[in-house]
């Protein structure tokens, strides 16, 4: 009799991993498995086996003799790149679903960032962004780059920082002023601290952003993106995150950039909904990177309420993912991907239904490309993650696809996008540490941190209403 396949890694290979966790040449033997690797050149591996050394991709296929290493056996499991969001406003998570059927942007914007958003706290900051944290490593995703646009004092970007750093996950902290209520206005002079005191070129597991608004229609013209922002970024070396491009008015405002050499691969355009072909061929020509946002322009209704990934792939972009708001979003990667694979289709379909042609769809693996490959260089980090490439860094799933809701395997792409769920995820490794093992995430103290977010909320809530 054959025995199940092994689909949970073993505790005792856990302990024996920390064990030598302050080894460098520390090594981790995965062995048997389904590899997507998302690098064009590998593709997808059957029963193969990736080798971890320290904090890097080592080997991956047939690995070398490692009678040093760790095992795990790996077999009927899928191992693929760790998930990569472009675009979260982490600080919002102790009010997740506080609004799940709001109808437009201005709701949205009325009730979040001018009602509860002054209310805040750096402790506050600290709580909402560790939840969002600990939330996308359950969830698969490795890097997560968190647009805090709450940054009311030096205080509360600390906080939402150290949060990024508390849980392990390679963080990319995108600051930004608020758009309503007193701030310190300390922002973004105190770019040059942030960079100097958190991040580290050597592991980029912590990595800063100028964040900004398209135009300044919302909250005024300290905000909005132009050669002044752009110059910072410039003078500190990091990339710009633009949020709530879409419509005439930021199409305009990207033709101006385009004018004014302020575009690039540096720079990352967030949503671009409803834009004109004129700034989609601007961005295309410059090699400027791509968010989209799926669920949040349909569920919203931001502009024309459709992910505009095929406007992104006429201009030769291939954009990255993200979540957004979970205030009235879902926090995972998986329904991002589904829904963006829907919305494609059906719309593809819908376009020639009754003309004889043939529809242009996109499918799962371009999905799974833009929330891995194309999210990790939208984050600016494509050298780093996203793929899982010899050298770079050892960002991983373990992805369990013998288990109930996934068996039996026959397509391991299709398995990850349309199969899978976090309960799959059986382990997860950020920079070759274990986040997740055996389903659980690693360190997180749950109840306590459950006791932290209640107090918080209802602290927010009572602030608010005042």
């Amino acid at each position: 009799m054959s025995s199940a396949p092994t689909t949970r890694p073993a505790d005792a290979a856990l302990e024996e991993i920390r064990r030598r966790s302050g080894d460098p040449h520390r090594r981790i033997l995965f062995t048997g498995a389904t590899v997507v690797t998302m690098d064009p050149g590998l593709g997808v591996l059957d029963g193969a086996d990736v080798l971890v050394e320290g904090n890097t991709i080592a080997s991956v296929g047939t690995a070398p003799e490692a009678a040093d290493a760790v095992p795990v056996d790996a077999s009927g499991c899928v191992i693929a790149p760790g998930f990569v969001d472009t675009h979260r406003h982490a600080w919002q998570s102790q009010l997740r679903r506080i609004m799940p059927d709001v109808d437009d942007l201005a709701g949205y914007v009325g009730a979040t960032l001018a009602g509860y958003a002054p209310a805040y706290d750096a402790e506050d900051m600290y709580i909402g962004t560790r939840l969002a944290a600990l939330s996308a490593i359950d969830a698969g995703i490795t890097c997560m780059l968190d647009f805090s646009h709450n940054s009311r004092s030096r205080a509360h970007s600390d906080a939402a920082v150290r949060a990024l750093v508390d849980t392990g996950i390679r963080g990319v902290h995108a600051s930004m002023g608020p758009h309503f209520g007193s701030w310190d206005r300390q922002w973004p002079d105190d770019l040059a601290r942030l960079r100097e005191e958190y991040t580290d070129d050597t592991s980029r597991m912590l990595t800063l952003r100028v964040a900004a608004l398209a135009t300044d229609e919302v909250a005024g013209p300290s905000l909005e993106y132009g050669p002044g922002l752009a110059g910072i970024a410039r003078d500190l070396g990091i990339g710009v995150s633009v949020d709530a491009v879409f419509g005439a008015g930021s199409s305009r405002a990207v033709l101006d950039w385009a004018d004014r050499d302020l575009l690039g691969p540096h720079v990352t355009l967030i949503h671009a909904t409803g834009l004109t072909r004129e700034a989609w061929r601007a961005i295309g020509a410059t090699g400027t990177t791509v968010s989209l946002a799926p669920t949040s322009d349909a569920q919203i209704g931001l502009e024309t309420a459709i992910p505009a990934v095929d406007e992104a792939l006429a201009a030769g972009v291939r954009p990255g993912l993200g979540i957004d708001v979970e205030v009235a979003l879902a926090g995972d990667m998986f329904t991002q991907m589904r829904a963006l694979h829907t919305v494609q289709r059906m719309r593809a379909a819908n376009a020639v239904y009754g003309t004889g042609r043939e529809a242009v769809r996109i499918g799962v693996h371009d999905v799974l490309d833009f929330a891995t490959l194309q999210g990790a260089r939208t984050n600016g980090l494509g050298g780093v993650t996203g793929s899982i490439t010899p050298g770079k860094r050892a960002d991983l799933l373990v992805i369990g696809a013998e288990d109930l809701n996934n068996m039996p395997l026959n397509d391991p792409v299709g398995t990850v996008v349309l199969g899978s769920d976090s309960r799959n995820i059986t382990a997860v490794l950020i920079d070759g540490v274990p986040r997740k093992w055996a389903g659980r995430v690693l360190d997180a103290d749950t109840d306590g941190l459950r006791e932290r977010v209640r107090e918080s909320r209802d602290r927010i809530l009572a602030r608010a209403a005042r």
